[in-house]
């Protein structure tokens, strides 16, 4: 299944407290198992302004439903085409 990474832009996001973020993951959690098994959230990373989100889905629709429903913004997705790691050197 496709990987896209999605760009959240959130003024001031890694200041929320820990009960926040539980909110927030419960929302999205929510709502993907509202949207069935094609879509899937990996993973995130929280930085002091935006929220980078790794998830699998069929296509960026898919994806894009999702933000709307959770009212989350989606700024940017993008697909993953390769992986790269230090690996990769060798």
């Amino acid at each position: 299944m496709p990987q896209f990474v999605i760009e959240r832009n959130m003024p001031g996001v890694g200041n929320s407290s820990a009960s926040d973020m539980q909110q927030a993951s419960k929302t999205s959690c929510d709502v993907l198992r509202e949207l069935g098994p094609d879509i899937q959230w990996v993973h995130s990373y929280v930085t002091d302004d935006k929220i980078y989100c790794v998830y699998r889905a069929p296509d960026e629709s898919m994806i894009r439903e999702h933000a709307q429903k959770a009212g989350l913004p989606a700024d940017s997705i993008a697909r993953v085409r390769t992986v790269i790691n230090p690996m990769t050197a060798e």
